[in-house]
């Protein structure tokens, strides 16, 4: 039998009705849509910035959406997922993203290497606009293994964190020193030190056991991590501007509907302008925390030390050039002459 509903009237006007009740009855109904729950991660305290970026991140997302996709944040490797391992986690279903240091990244393309390059930018203004010019590169190789780039972050400068001072070239032979990328390591072996790259995880671990006595990473990253309990001095040859790179899986990020498409990458655009603007000061905030914490900063960097370091530098940028493809080596180029 019909329901009341749907049997023949003889009024247009309560046919509409009718319908329109219907419809209101199956709306009700049907489940209602299920939120979105992002997990993203990265090896890095919150404090970090890296950290900050992903807070911000989780914040903005949810004010935008009203809710409706959330970020549910992992620091400091609490998901044992470092860097390098983190698309290949994403795709696996183990994690939707993260925000991951893009030298580790490499091996998927070698454009990811580029703001590791050494010495290539020396200010915050160069960095950004370099990276302005490379992130259509960085997009086009995340899209190309399923990964959709949501923002990036600039690290301050990176230096050199050591158990003892560094007077000079002299004294590159005598360091142990972690890298944090193949470029890095390449570079650090060339100029005379015994250098691996290693994961944040695995280096600190070397550090405890005192297999390290130098770090190459940033005041905020030896900051973060308190490397002043094992390395007393940091030496700021302004060796590059790294970036870290936060994206989530291209399936993940398909299935929100184009509204809500929007309103993520708007998120993540205000992440990255207010990444920006905390990179202003945040070398000034480091080396404070530094000096409070018994560091010994010496800037500028000893001039040999510098030279040592350029020089071992030239065979690795020609290397990277021709890996990376014309466009990535018109960027450098670029850069060089600003």
């Amino acid at each position: 039998m019909l329901p009341a509903l749907l049997l023949p009237m003889r009024s247009p006007a309560k046919r509409i009705r009718a319908i329109l009740a219907l419809a209101a009855l199956v709306l009700s109904a049907a489940p209602a849509m299920a939120q979105v729950n992002w997990r993203m991660t990265t090896e890095y305290p919150q404090s970090n910035i890296s950290g900050i970026g992903l807070t911000t991140f989780a914040d903005r997302v949810a004010a935008r959406t009203n809710g409706f996709v959330t970020v549910a944040s992992a620091f400091d490797n609490e998901l044992k997922i470092n860097s390098g391992e983190m698309p290949r986690a994403a795709l696996e279903g183990r994690i939707a993203g993260g925000d991951a240091f893009a030298g580790a990244l490499s091996g998927l393309d070698p454009v990811l290497a580029l703001s590791t390059l050494p010495f290539l930018v020396q200010s915050v203004d160069v960095a950004r606009a370099t990276n302005a010019r490379a992130r259509p590169l960085y997009e086009k190789a995340f899209a190309a293994r399923g990964l959709k780039l949501l923002y990036l972050t600039i690290w301050p400068a990176t230096g050199l964190w050591s158990d003892h001072a560094l007077a000079g070239a002299d004294d590159l032979p005598k360091l142990n020193l972690r890298a944090y990328d193949a470029s890095s390591s390449a570079v650090m072996r060339a100029a005379g030190a015994n250098a691996q790259f290693l994961p944040m995880d695995k280096a600190l671990a070397g550090l405890k056991e005192h297999q390290l006595n130098a770090f190459l990473t940033s005041g905020d990253g030896g900051a973060g991590r308190k490397l002043w309990d094992f390395l007393p001095h940091f030496t700021a040859i302004n060796y590059a501007m790294p970036v870290s790179i936060a994206f989530v899986r291209s399936e993940a990020f398909a299935e929100l509907s184009e509204p809500m498409q929007r309103e993520v990458m708007a998120a993540a655009a205000e992440t990255e302008q207010s990444q920006f603007a905390l990179l202003a000061h945040r070398t000034t905030e480091n080396y404070a925390r530094m000096r409070d914490n018994g560091v010994n900063i010496a800037e500028p960097a000893p001039p040999s030390l510098v030279t040592a370091l350029r020089n071992a530098a030239t065979d690795a940028i020609a290397t990277w050039e021709t890996q990376a493809g014309a466009d990535a080596a018109a960027i450098v180029e670029w850069a060089r002459q600003q």
